[in-house]
């Protein structure tokens, strides 16, 4: 005899908004099963508005709208009984953005919090993120987004240390990252790792799945620093347009590419680590799981 409930999580980030709807299994005796039965993604580049003006635009403010009653209208096709929506580090710095999630509320009825970094890095680690730590080892997560990129290092399958840092792909794109950021990260990662002989780095966000998914490697194998580099020089020499038709990116993933890839391949150099998994893991997964279980 099984149980099926039907979760749903709502990701509102700088550079996509995303819809995960989970099927949520039950079983006597057995663990439960998280199995995704949707995930649709809305390419609204938020991070564009808030990081260079500090407002999210009405063109922008209608495009949410819009997604977000197409989100509630699929949420009731899927069944969904419990569901919840976070918003990360674009709605965080736009002045507009309390009275955003007021209007969503309004004309959608879907409820939004807006998170902090902090929250959103415990959240992401809620996530299948433990089936994957070997307690034997000692790894630095990085998750890059638009706005921000958050590092937990995790020792005996215990997470030790999290930081967020100012420091995502639109925000590089448009030439906001001061130098100092990269001074900070830098310190932190050294710091953090210090006491310990090896790091693994284990990545996640759409920058990296894709590039793991170009590599054609099974999803246990993880990829090396070497083929990090060269994949960096590769899309660097490649002009937006290539990467669109040679590559088959989509348009709003064909520039965010290069500075995902270069925070990356910085945190490997920082840590020492010479490898990074790549699990399909991220913040609409820990959603789920964190509902799931009770922590948020």
């Amino acid at each position: 005899m099984i149980t099926i409930k039907k979760y749903a999580a709502i990701d509102i980030g700088s550079n996509a908004m995303r819809l995960l709807v989970t099927n949520i299994v039950e079983q006597k005796g057995q663990p439960t099963q998280f199995n995704k039965s949707s995930l649709v993604r809305v390419p609204i580049r938020l991070g564009q508005d808030a990081f260079t003006v500090g407002e999210i635009s009405e063109e922008n403010i209608q495009r949410m709208i819009d997604a977000m009653k197409a989100f509630s209208l699929l949420m009731k096709v899927h069944k969904v009984e419990k569901y919840k929506a976070c918003a990360t580090s674009a709605m965080r710095e736009a002045y507009n953005g309390n009275d955003i999630v007021a209007l969503i509320k309004k004309k959608t009825d879907i409820k939004i919090d807006i998170i902090d970094g902090r929250k959103e890095a415990v959240i992401i680690s809620s996530s299948d993120l433990k089936q994957f730590l070997n307690s034997d080892k000692t790894y630095l997560y990085v998750d890059v987004g638009g706005g921000s990129t958050e590092f937990s290092i995790f020792n005996e399958g215990k997470i030790i240390t999290s930081k967020s840092f100012k420091n995502g792909t639109v925000r590089l794109l448009n030439n906001m990252v001061s130098e100092i950021v990269w001074v900070e990260i830098e310190k932190w990662i050294k710091n953090a790792v210090e006491p310990y002989d090896e790091i693994t780095l284990i990545g996640s966000g759409g920058n990296i799945n894709k590039l793991f998914k170009l590599s054609e490697k099974h999803q246990s194998k993880p990829l090396s620093y070497v083929y990090l580099s060269a994949q960096f020089q590769k899309l660097s020499t490649m002009t937006y347009e290539q990467r669109i038709t040679d590559l088959g990116l989509n348009p709003d993933r064909a520039d965010v590419i290069i500075p995902a890839t270069r925070i990356y391949l910085n945190a490997m150099k920082w840590s020492g680590a010479r490898q990074i998994y790549v699990p399909k893991i991220g913040l609409s997964d820990g959603i789920v799981k964190a509902m799931y279980f009770g922590k948020i």
